[in-house]
């Protein structure tokens, strides 16, 4: 199969259900993604209007995911680590090389490991420190 780039709602459309098909089945990942996440028929849609905010500037998306992040983050008593963003990476950097190429794919490895980083950093911050 021939990949070309990441040009269509469609295209995001696809990866974003190809990519959290393998998340809900990791075994790290998909015990906290399938039990923070009721109704993953709107979820992925709510994703895809992310990835294609952020890839094509097309005003979908309106949200906080940073403050989800840190929610869920407290609901599972701040144990999501780097080594989650890690695997998450891997996953979605598989995903894209699987099904893409070009320079929109490189845009969404880029914008991926840069949220991934100041994620971890903001939810690691976020939690309440205990000073002995």
């Amino acid at each position: 199969m021939e990949r070309k780039d990441i040009q269509t709602r469609n295209d995001i459309s696809l990866l974003i259900r190809s990519f959290y098909e393998k998340v809900r089945a990791h075994e790290l990942l998909g015990p906290i993604f399938n039990q923070a996440i009721d109704d993953w028929d709107s979820h992925l849609d709510r994703l895809t209007d992310f990835w294609e905010t952020n890839l094509f500037f097309v005003r979908n998306y309106k949200g906080n995911p940073l403050q989800v992040h840190i929610d869920v983050d407290r609901q599972f008593e701040g144990s999501i680590e780097q080594l989650h963003f890690g695997n998450w990476l891997q996953l979605w950097f598989e995903t894209l090389d699987a099904l893409f190429q070009g320079r929109y794919t490189e845009i969404a490895k880029a914008r991926a490991r840069s949220m991934a980083s100041t994620m971890f950093m903001k939810i690691y911050q976020s939690r309440e420190k205990v000073t002995p």
